[in-house]
């Protein structure tokens, strides 16, 4: 009866929503001001400094690529009083969920299990999650030695197809840190591949920490949300996490600057043009928005001002731009320079078209202008799907093409001033059964995950072509699809049509790399994006398909595409950049 007596005093003195009083108790020795050092940053817990300028001097003392957060403040506008240049209030949603009122949930993760860092290759490949989400990465090196911390821990997501990390998320052990007498502890860094297959694996991250949390005795669980985040925002909500009025301070650095600059008038470009501009914006280039509708924006330093239309600028030429546009052309170009296509043919007729199916057993189906696989169908097999596809292409372009279909996987290389800069391969989109959703409802809810992560760049189209794929397979729109089974609804790989990409620059075979050099050079196109269907990324064997004069930058993050692209536009900025 004790123990449940002192467990309610000590919540009757804990800050929740409607207890908040951050004042040091009596009881609680708080000289020695609290911080953790969480590899993206310091987590400075601002209940533990009694002097506000001095809680201002040390957020100041942040460190040069990283972002420190002081958490927990009772009284912020005092502490910004102290360095109001320097410092601003987050625009941050602090939770706090208590622990004992947690739901433990009765399903449990299919396709993928959670589990703790436990090895170099798992640091390595958080360092590239974070990076590839754009959030300030810890380091490899750091991560890593985090592995027998008590007070950071990292779990992390698991592939059981392939054992590849889709998420992972760290927690901060308060009483480990200093001692904390509210017995608390918070949630950091929560990514989630926004390629993966499976639903609800931050969902599952979240869950992890909370019940770790719980087993060590922990009396609630903290973490920080933007405020526009209403997709996380619902999920904290629904595990039982409620707001607290807990305020945080930042610096003003170049990482944080959306946050207390406000919106800028390229707010509105998509991510291909966006990725692009901020990384102009960073080296101190002028940006004006054209028309941010379809990605138009200028860059001005000096004298100098190029036009661009995301990776499209003004030194790639008609003729080039030409070439590429033309599926046939770039076809009859690349075969004279020497290198492997498949064999094509442009369609003059239903009974020519049918003699080259006839031939060949397997045809794909293009229109010979149009992007973003508009109009393409692939791995066509039969008179009656033929008639219908070539339909399907002459509703994009008058002109349409017939090609050898050729198996393997979809490789698009980007190549930037006669040099590759990254590579990746593109997967069809695919569903996984859960025995009991329909694939129509899969595709939908799959389309929901892939909006959410690009942008509104990608989703399952509900058209015939896909009914068409699933038909092939055996299946039909409303069949349950087995707990488990994957099913590729799409044969085209584009990332428009819900493909997934997956960089593979590092294992990329040197005569691929350098026949699309060569491909861009008979091209004569300065940035380009080839789409190589290659066996194996690290053979030498390819045929290539198309030229893409304006690939998306954005898809082959962590590679330095954004970098590349303006250095070729304004290469005396390239040389501060490797300036010591």
């Amino acid at each position: 009866m004790r123990e449940r007596t002192d467990h309610r005093l000590e919540r009757s003195r804990a800050p929740s929503v409607k207890n908040w009083d951050r004042k040091p108790r009596a009881d609680q020795d708080l000289n020695t001001a609290a911080a953790v050092d969480c590899g993206w940053g310091r987590l400075l817990f601002g209940q533990t400094f009694t002097d506000p300028r001095h809680l201002a001097s040390v957020l100041q003392e942040e460190r040069h690529g990283k972002r420190d957060v002081a958490l927990y403040l009772n009284d912020p506008q005092v502490v910004l009083s102290y360095a109001p240049q320097d410092l601003f209030l987050d625009p941050s949603h602090t939770f706090r969920l208590w622990l004992e009122r947690y739901q433990a949930s009765p399903r449990r993760p299919k396709g993928y299990h959670i589990r703790l860092l436990n090895s170099r290759e798992d640091a390595n490949a958080i360092q590239r999650l974070y990076v590839s989400r754009r959030m300030v990465p810890p380091g490899a090196d750091f991560i890593w030695g985090q592995r027998a911390s008590r007070t950071l821990t990292y779990w992390v997501a698991e592939d059981e197809q392939d054992g590849s990390l889709l998420g992972v998320v760290n927690g901060v052990d308060h009483v480990a840190a200093f001692q904390d007498p509210e017995n608390g502890a918070s949630l950091w860094a929560l990514a989630v591949d926004p390629q993966a297959p499976y639903p609800g694996i931050g969902e599952n991250l979240v869950r992890q920490v909370i019940e770790h949390y719980q087993a060590r005795g922990r009396a609630f669980l903290d973490l920080s949300v933007i405020h526009d985040n209403t997709r996380a925002i619902r999920l904290y909500e629904r595990l039982g996490f409620e707001r607290i009025p807990a305020f945080a301070l930042k610096n003003k650095n170049a990482y944080n600057e959306p946050l207390f600059m406000g919106p800028t008038p390229e707010v509105d470009l998509n991510p291909y043009a966006a990725i692009i501009v901020n990384e102009a914006r960073r080296r101190g280039i002028g940006i004006e928005v054209l028309d941010a509708a379809n990605g138009y924006f200028a860059l001005v330093l000096g004298g100098r001002r190029v036009v661009c239309r995301e990776s499209l600028s003004e030194l790639t030429t008609a003729i080039a731009m030409s070439r590429c546009d033309d599926k046939a052309v770039t076809h009859r170009v690349l075969h004279r320079a020497g290198l492997r296509v498949p064999e094509q043919a442009r369609v003059e007729s239903l009974d020519q078209a049918e003699a080259f199916l006839s031939r060949l057993g397997r045809v794909v189906v293009k229109p010979t202008k149009g992007e973003q696989g508009a109009g393409i169908s692939v791995d066509v097999r039969d008179p009656e799907t033929l008639e219908l596809a070539i339909r399907a292409a002459k509703r994009v372009c008058d002109s349409v093409i017939l090609e050898e279909f050729v198996e393997g996987e979809d490789l698009r290389i980007v190549v930037i001033d006669y040099r590759v800069v990254a590579a990746a391969i593109r997967r069809p989109a695919q569903v996984v059964g859960d025995g009991r959703q329909t694939i129509r409802e899969l595709a939908q809810a799959q389309s929901r995950r892939r909006r959410a992560a690009t942008g509104g760049e990608s989703a399952i189209p509900m058209n015939a072509e896909t009914e068409r794929c699933i038909a092939q397979a055996g299946f039909g729109w409303d069949d349950v699809l087995p707990d488990g089974q994957v099913l590729q609804v799409r044969k085209t790989a584009n990332l428009h049509t819900g493909g997934t990409i997956h960089d593979v620059t590092a294992e990329l075979h040197p005569k691929l790399a350098a026949d699309a050099v060569a491909a861009a050079r008979a091209l004569d196109i300065p940035v380009t994006g080839l789409d190589f269907l290659v066996p194996a990324v690290d053979r030498p064997e390819y045929v290539i398909i198309e030229a893409n004069e304006r690939p998306g930058l954005a898809n082959h993050e962590p590679q330095p595409t954004a970098k590349r692209f303006v250095d070729l536009l304004f290469p005396l900025t390239a040389a501060r950049e490797e300036a010591p």
